[in-house]
Order: structure tokens, then C-alpha cells, then sequence
């Protein structure tokens, strides 16, 4: 028993909508694409789990935000799916992959077949038994990776309002969720072994201002230590958690988001996997040439940085998506994929965008008392990354577009001064490329980007075209005159 497609996407998640949106708008055939996904819905949006999703009042539910509403494009119910022709494969894990044959075997014993075959199968949060520590299927212990963990947190926050909670873990799934333990009304704890929140991309000045922040909205740190063991009651409901330094901190529920790890067991020794994830070329296609990878579970060559990196986040998820679908339907006409890591959070009424890589030294900017501020990373000379607080569109643009050009630095003093200002008078200077441009920073120092100016030369072409019309134009009535 069995079926067969041209093209079948494993994993249900934000990647795997992408990508059926994309395999429609280049015309695929009804009954060519298949998904398969563990969950029983269609792929949505998997941000608003630390979002939206946990709101006390008016929270998002399905089908809301179903892909693609993240990006602005219409929404994909199981109704649109239906209608274009695919296959939706739902609450089905497989249990086996076969590359060589090219088949999936499900835990129900069906064998799906494929041509091309598009691994979307993200990653799992860790588990606190990994650690050493027992408790995770406790009553009051949650994590947060599916929908599935969505609706249990929320009914666990819901029976602890105005009680207790725990945070253990200070990264994206620690901070979100704390902001919306504290909307519902709940007392909230986060421990975290690093120095400071967001111990990845957060400069220890970045952190201090949001854990400020926090700290007004009645949040507390524990830093520098991790969980060791649970109290529980009679019940087996947790009721306290016991860190490594004696501390003791009572808990009606705790939530747990110590960082994941890529799905990449069905591959084992049938793929190329690198850097804890399954390694792809520019077209994100892995070492067999019939199967890619996209989202959390693709290590990928990022073209400004020359090198291959993993990145956990959704824009790079949707984006490769996309990118592996055009490389599979129009091969000749795709290039490389060309991608600017990019990383963002709203939490309260707060907002940030971080791009490129946070490597070298820091210069920070802004007004870290306020609410606009950010910093830029300047490694060998250039700019390598920017993050933005409290940005405007253009602003986060501007920081966005500099970051890509990389251009060189040569006091850092001075791009403190300019700070916010340097990206956005940069920003509208039209691109250069191939040599190398001195540019005024406008109090006395340069800095230069070394890029190819076959743009700026079209451009000037152009100008100096129109010029030479316009003084024939006019010339030519003057003589007429005469």
C-alpha cells in the first residue's frame, strides 16, 4: 500500500508552507505535491506560539495564522491546499527514509514515494533529562515547540494566575514567554547559566537594557546557575525548583526553553550533515542530489560571511523555502541563495532587528535611557552586522542595507558620533561594486566601500547622455533662431 509524488515536503512547519506557496505560484500540478507532518494542521506561522498565542485577552488562534500571513501574502488554509491540488499528510510521523530508493515509510506502515524530496523537519526542544534532570512530563512543566505545547502552557498559565512561574532559559523562548507570563498576571522567575539574557547575540550593555526593563515589569533574574532538581506535591504537580547554587524558588508552573536540536535522524548516513544539520549548496540541495533541506535543519553557505552556518530562525526558514523551490522547478534561471541573517523580537512594547553577524568590536549608539538605541559589529575593517531598537521601516532598512554592503571603517570613534545617522546617510548613496569608493562621513573622517561601481557608472552614464541630448536639443534651436 502505497503512493506516489513528484514532490514531497516532510515537516509541516513554517517551511514547509513556504514552500507549497511558492511550488503553486510556479504553476505545479494538481496532485504532484504532497506534505507530511506530525501535526494535524496545516503549516502555520510558528512565531505567534511565543506571541500572540499566549495573550490573556484576544489571543491568535487558528486559522489565523496559517503561512503565509507572516510575510503579508494570503493565508494557507486546508481549504486553499484542497483547492490547488495538494496533498496534506497530517499527524503521520515517518519512521524510516530510504534515499537510495527514494521512499518514506510511515509509522503506519504507508510507503510514500518521491522524485524530490524538500526536508523541512526543523528541530525538537531539548529535553532537561539530556542535563541530567528527570521532571519533564510533570504536572506545571511545560516547553514550547508546537501547537501542542501552545495549548498546554496556556491552560497551565491560566490555572496559575497571580501564582508563580519559573523561566529557565534566558534565549528567545525565555524572554517572549516571560513578557507573556507577566500580561497574565504571574509572578516570574528566569534562570540562566550566562552572564545575561540572550547570552548569543545580546552585548552585555543590549541585555542590561532589556533586563531593566523587565526588572520594572516585576521580573527577576537568577544568573550565573542552572535548574538541578524539582520539588513536587503529593499529586506529582511541580511545586519549587532547586538550582545548582542552593537556591530554592517556589513554582506553580515552570517553562523550559533550553534550545533545540535539528531532526536529522531519518538521514543519518545517507546524507552529508555538518554543523548539527543536514549540509546544502547554494540551491539548498544536500549531498543527494533528489533531496533538500530548508529551515532549522539546513546548514547552508552564507555567501557574505563565506561560510556555511545553520541558522535557527523563521525569515531564514521562509527564505530558503523559497529559494529551494525555484531551484528545483527553474534550475538555469536560480542563483545562489544570497541570505542576510536576520534576527527579530517583540515583546511589551519593545522592538528589535538584529542583522549580519555580531563578531568583533562593538560600537553602540543611541540612547540607552530612551527607547531608541542599537550598536554596529565592525570585524577586519568593516561592518558586519547592526542592531536596531525602536527602529522606524526606513531605519531598520537602512541598518539592513549597510550590513549587506559591509563597508569599511576607519575610526570607530567617530561611527559612534554618527551612530543611527551613518546607516541611513549610507543607505542612500546608490550601490557601488567591484572598486573601491571613498566616501565623506562628513566630520572629517572616510570610510570606504569596496564594491564594483558598475552601477554608479550606468547611472552616470545615463546622466551624462541626458546632458549631451538637452545641449544638442537647445543648440540646435539656437542655430534656427539665428
Amino acid at each position: 500500500m502505497g503512493r506516489a509524488f513528484v514532490y514531497v515536503i516532510l515537516g509541516g512547519g513554517v517551511a514547509a508552507g513556504y514552500a507549497a506557496h511558492e511550488f503553486v505560484k510556479r504553476g505545479v500540478s494538481h496532485g504532484e505535491l504532497c506534505i507530511i507532518s506530525e501535526e494535524p494542521v496545516a503549516p502555520y506561522e510558528r512565531p505567534a506560539l511565543s506571541k500572540g498565542y499566549l495573550l490573556p485577552e484576544d489571543p491568535a488562534r487558528l486559522p489565523a495564522f496559517h503561512c503565509c500571513v507572516g510575510t503579508n501574502e494570503e493565508r494557507l488554509t486546508p481549504k486553499w491546499y484542497k483547492e490547488h491540488g495538494i496533498e496534506l499528510v497530517l499527524g503521520t510521523r515517518v519512521k524510516s527514509a530510504d534515499m537510495r530508493r527514494k521512499t518514506l515509510l510511515t509509522a503506519t506502515g504507508e510507503t510514500i514515494t518521491y522524485k524530490i524530496l524538500i526536508v523541512a523537519t526543523g528541530a525538537r526542544a531539548l529535553k532537561l533529562e539530556e542535563f541530567g534532570v528527570s521532571g519533564s512530563d510533570a504536572d506545571g512543566v511545560c516547553y514550547l515547540r508546537d501547537l501542542a505545547d501552545a495549548n498546554r502552557l496556556v491552560n497551565v498559565m491560566q490555572s496559575s494566575s497571580g501564582g508563580n512561574a519559573v523561566v529557565i532559559g534566558g534565549g528567545y523562548i525565555g524572554m517572549e514567554c516571560a513578557a507573556s507570563l507577566v500580561i497574565s498576571n504571574i509572578n516570574v522567575t528566569m534562570v540562566f547559566p550566562e552572564a545575561h539574557c540572550m547570552a548569543r547575540l545580546f552585548t552585555p550593555k543590549i541585555a542590561s537594557y532589556y533586563e531593566e526593563f523587565y526588572k520594572s515589569k516585576g521580573v527577576q533574574f537568577v544568573k550565573g546557575t542552572v535548574l538541578t532538581s524539582f520539588d513536587f506535591d503529593s499529586d506529582q504537580k511541580v511545586t519549587a525548583v532547586n538550582l545548582r547554587d542552593g537556591t530554592k524558588l517556589p513554582a506553580d508552573m515552570v517553562i523550559v526553553g533550553i534550545g533545540i536540536r535539528p531532526n536529522t535522524s531519518l538521514f543519518e548516513g545517507q546524507l552529508t550533515l555538518e554543523k548539527g544539520g543536514i549540509k546544502v549548496n547554494g540551491r539548498m540541495q544536500s549531498s543527494n542530489s533528489s533531496v533538500y533541506a530548508v529551515g532549522d535543519v539546513a546548514t547552508f553557505p552564507v555567501k557574505i560571511f563565506s561560510e556555511t552556518r545553520r541558522l535557527e530562525h523563521v525569515d531564514s526558514a521562509r527564505k530558503a523555502a523559497r529559494h529551494a523551490v525555484a531551484a528545483i522547478i527553474e534550475p538555469e534561471k536560480t542563483t545562489e541563495f544570497d541570505y542576510l541573517p536576520f534576527f527579530y523580537s517583540r515583546v511589551f512594547t519593545l522592538s528589535w532587528q538584529f542583522y549580519g553577524d555580531n563578531t568583533g568590536d562593538v560600537v553602540h549608539f543611541g540612547d540607552f535611557s530612551g527607547n531608541r538605541f542599537g550598536a554596529y559589529w565592525v570585524n577586519k575593517g568593516q561592518v558586519v552586522g547592526s542592531f536596531l531598537e525602536g527602529g522606524t521601516k526606513e531605519e531598520y532598512e537602512a541598518i539592513a542595507k549597510i550590513t549587506r554592503l559591509k563597508p569599511a571603517i576607519e575610526d570607530l570613534a567617530d561611527l559612534e558620533k554618527q551612530g543611527l545617522g551613518f546607516a541611513l546617510t549610507l543607505s542612500r548613496i546608490p550601490e557601488p561594486s567591484e572598486e573601491a569608493v571613498v566616501v565623506s562621513s562628513g566630520s572629517g573622517s572616510t570610510l570606504v566601500m569596496e564594491k564594483p561601481l558598475h552601477a554608479w557608472h550606468a547611472t552616470a552614464g545615463v546622466i551624462l547622455a541626458a546632458s549631451i541630448a538637452a545641449f544638442a536639443y537647445w543648440y540646435g534651436r539656437r542655430r534656427r533662431r539665428w
